[in-house]
């Protein structure tokens, strides 16, 4: 098998594919959905995306949810991130960036202040460029 580009997805970028399925953020999530993209997450990234996406306020539908997070499950590496000592902006996003970190891959996020300044962070727009 050929190696195929890495991604982590911030959960902000799995909500905005669902909700504008238009968009870059789907974009980059029909990628991953047609093989050409692997999709890396640890346990506790799936975690955060099942609260998120189960939130009332969304609007997305239950089962909508249930079978990305199942496609993601079934067909997405799963990680053993290496914590890492960087400064972040908020704690919470730290799993997002170790487990890029520690599979190689590019972390995809609307909204690259929250995270060091560091090449293989990306929004979705220019991830699409490359």
């Amino acid at each position: 098998m050929m190696n195929m580009p890495r991604v982590v997805l911030d959960t902000n970028i799995l909500v905005s594919a669902l909700l504008t399925p238009s968009g870059n953020p789907a974009k980059v999530y029909k990628l991953f959905l047609t093989g050409i993209l692997a999709l890396a997450y640890s346990e506790e990234i799936l975690m955060e995306y099942r609260d998120v996406l189960h939130r009332p306020r969304l609007r997305i539908p239950a089962e909508d949810a249930d079978t990305v997070l199942d496609v993601i499950r079934q067909y997405g590496e799963q990680v053993e991130p290496i914590p890492s000592i960087d400064p972040m902006a908020d704690e919470d996003d730290r799993i997002f960036y170790d487990t890029a970190k520690s599979a190689g891959a590019y972390l995809i996020t609307g909204n690259k202040r929250r995270f060091p300044d560091e090449p293989f962070i990306l929004t979705p727009a220019e991830f699409l460029e490359l």
